[in-house]
């Protein structure tokens, strides 16, 4: 808002430097935009309407530089009138209170004072009676429309709902359809203007007009802003009422409205005026203590400064046991407890004032939600494990969401902004899968990211961790790492698994349509399924945008399932080996179809105790192997605690292990185990 400081003197006195003033607006809470040529550009929170208005800015001058504030413009001499009324009606609680004044005016120029003034504050001048009501709601805040009286159906005035389908041209010269929800103002035909917001061309007041009448009224926040938003229509009258204008001003300005053109030779007589009244003013009572003024801004403020401050401010202040009751002023829509009477108080003192002490803890602080510890968890095992953690939406689009919908309804938002915020995600993989093919399109051709969130479902929400890779396993001894795949997205549930100290089971499953046949289980925890890992179907990317760059691997897995409590496992650590180790390659041929995890199942079975570690590092099919057959080839640790093992003691094991796996998988070993080494 824009305040001359020449009409701020007016109502305080105040120092000459201007940038002082700015200074002093600025340390009690109000931003201050600009300061040109004498014009403070102030930006005025929306919980503060009474600030909307020259005088409410200047009794918060007064207050800051501890000035009396001169009373607010009084109605002045006004003329007798003619006693005629025109009757008022009030139909809707849209309208709290109505007041309606008659006058005689001859509409003309207005004097230079006060198109300078308007212009100074950012309005133009249109004409004498339309300027006055512009210039008392700058002074006072309240809003104020003229309508030319002759104009009127009846005459008389009805404050009601819009009809159906009834139409009104409003003063910026736009036809608008109203409809029933908008409260407008009506003679005894048609909708003349829209309550708080513009009012109607038909009954504009124009220089033929000689009899206007001045309407001031007060209407309801929540109904002006919704017409207002409805309509794209914002105007300073709506900004004003939105915010909560003062049930007690319009009577006060309506009368100093009518002085002011009686001033200025624009008003010759009035009549009574008509003021409605449903709404009652309540007065609010509130207590505050000296206890809560110093804990909320952790020092004590001397009595005497509570009082001053408060009654600057015009609140009604009387002593109380432990401190005051107070009854803020009916423009102040914003004070509504005892912590608002404290900012007050303040702001006034000095926020900047106030030493930066840190409070007394007197116990500690309550441990971290389960949620939190284990999301702390993930992250840094996932970051560590070379992962990046992506934040995506909750709200996605129908056809990302509905291939991971697991045969069950997606939630669907009542309300959605878009198509594209149209449902509630059912995993947390399409929007990783979205993430990484934004990543991809910009020419990072190895992404891997994770994620810890909710998805929802018609059941409930749950918390899971998701996963997606692409691209190669990265820098390898061997110089030719390859592309990442489904042990790479595995070996991340195994990493989770372990650090919570989980039993996972990895089964075969072919009932998750999102991801590529044969290439997709499901992940177990302790037997309980919790979640599933799996290369993402090839129809999917492309339906996301992506095309031919190699495949994507994706994992799911319950959060809850991991730790009911978040915190990871505590960890026993074992001393460092004493006695070496022995290492034996062993490489066996299988059938295509025989998960590692059956392999590794039946040795470890069939080991002693002395097998300590079970690794594959390498597959091989094609030439030289017979049709549906592979080559595995597994490392195989031996140690034990107490004592150095033997070599007949490891070939007795391997023996043992090689006559399992041909029982249980017909397989043959290929070629003779390695030599037995020490490590």
């Amino acid at each position: 808002m824009k305040v001359p400081i020449a009409w701020l003197r007016e109502f305080v006195d105040l120092p000459a430097d201007s940038r002082e003033i700015a200074r002093a607006f600025g340390a009690c809470g109000f931003a201050v935009e600009d300061l040109t040529d004498d014009v403070l550009d102030l930006d005025i929170t929306a919980n503060r309407p009474d600030c909307l208005s020259v005088y409410g800015i200047a009794r918060e001058a007064a207050t800051a530089f501890r000035k009396p504030l001169k009373p607010a413009p009084g109605p002045g001499t006004i003329g007798a009138g003619r006693g005629q009324k025109i009757p008022v009606s009030i139909g809707d609680a849209g309208c709290g209170r109505y007041v309606l004044a008659m006058a005689d005016v001859k509409v003309g120029p207005s004097p230079a004072w006060l198109v300078d003034r308007l212009a100074a504050a950012g309005m133009r001048a249109i004409n004498n009676v339309v300027d006055v009501t512009n210039y008392v709601m700058l002074e006072l805040g309240h809003p104020m429309h003229a309508f030319d009286a002759a104009k009127l159906a009846g005459p008389e005035i009805r404050v009601r709902r819009a009809r159906p389908g009834e139409k009104l041209t409003t003063l910026d010269g736009v036809d608008r359809t109203l409809e029933e929800t908008m409260l407008v103002i009506a003679d005894h035909d048609h909708a003349i203007a829209l309550a708080g917001i513009m009012g109607g061309g038909p009954t504009e007041v124009s220089s033929e007009t000689t009899r206007i009448a001045l309407e001031s009224a007060w209407f309801r926040p929540q109904s002006v802003r919704a017409t207002s938003k409805r309509l794209g229509l914002k105007t300073e009258a709506s900004a004003r009422f939105e915010r909560a204008a003062d049930l007690a001003a319009p009577a006060r300005a309506a009368a100093r409205a009518l002085a002011l053109l009686a001033e200025i030779g624009g008003a010759t007589s009035t009549g009574p005026m008509v003021d409605v009244h449903p709404l009652a003013i309540e007065a609010r009572m509130l207590v505050l203590r000296r206890q809560r003024i110093a804990r909320l801004l952790g020092q004590a403020i001397p009595d005497a400064d509570v009082v001053r401050i408060l009654r600057a401010l015009a609140f009604e202040v009387t002593d109380a046991a432990e401190g005051w009751q107070v009854v803020p002023p009916s423009f102040r829509v914003d004070v509504a407890r005892e912590a608002d009477l404290v900012e007050e108080i303040g702001r006034h003192v000095g926020f900047d004032r106030i030493p930066a002490t840190f409070p007394t803890l007197d116990r500690l602080p309550p441990p971290a939600a389960p949620g939190v510890i284990r999301a702390r968890t993930v992250r840094r095992l996932l970051c560590g494990a070379g992962l990046q953690e992506a934040a995506t939406f909750t709200f996605m689009e129908e056809a990302a969401a509905a291939p991971f919908g697991h045969d069950r309804p997606l939630v669907a938002i009542k309300n959605p902004l878009s198509e594209k915020f149209s449902v509630l995600r059912p995993s947390l993989l399409p929007g990783l899968v979205d993430a990484l093919i934004h990543s991809r399109r910009r020419e990072s051709a190895d992404v891997r990211l994770f994620e810890s969130g909710t998805v929802f479902a018609n059941e409930g929400e749950r918390e899971r961790v998701g996963w997606v890779l692409t691209g190669s396993r990265g820098d390898h001894w061997s110089g030719s790492a390859g592309p990442v795949g489904f042990t790479d997205v595995r070996g991340i549930a195994e990493l989770l698994a372990g650090a919570f100290e989980r039993s996972l089971e990895v089964v075969a499953d072919e009932t998750l349509p999102w991801f590529t046949p044969g290439r997709r289980a499901r992940l177990r925890l302790d037997g309980a399924d919790a979640g599933w890992v799996g290369e993402i179907a090839p129809a999917i990317l492309s339906a996301r945008g992506l095309g031919e760059s190699g495949p994507v691997y994706g994992g799911e897995i319950d959060a809850a399932a991991l730790s009911e409590t978040g915190a990871p496992a505590i960890r026993k650590v074992d001393a460092l080996p004493r006695h070496p180790s022995i290492v034996r390659d062993l490489s066996i041929i299988v059938d295509e179809r025989l998960p590692a995890e059956s392999v590794r199942g039946t040795i470890r079975a069939q080991a002693p105790v002395t097998l300590v570690a079970v690794r594959e590092f390498d597959r091989y099919q094609g030439k030289g192997m017979p049709e549906g057959r592979v080559s595995l080839s597994l490392r195989l640790t031996f140690r034990a605690a107490d004592r150095t093992l033997t070599d007949a003691e490891v070939q007795q094991a391997v023996d043992g292990i090689v006559e399992a796996l041909a029982r249980e998988h017909a397989a043959v070993l290929r070629g003779t185990p390695g030599r037995a080494h020490a490590e």
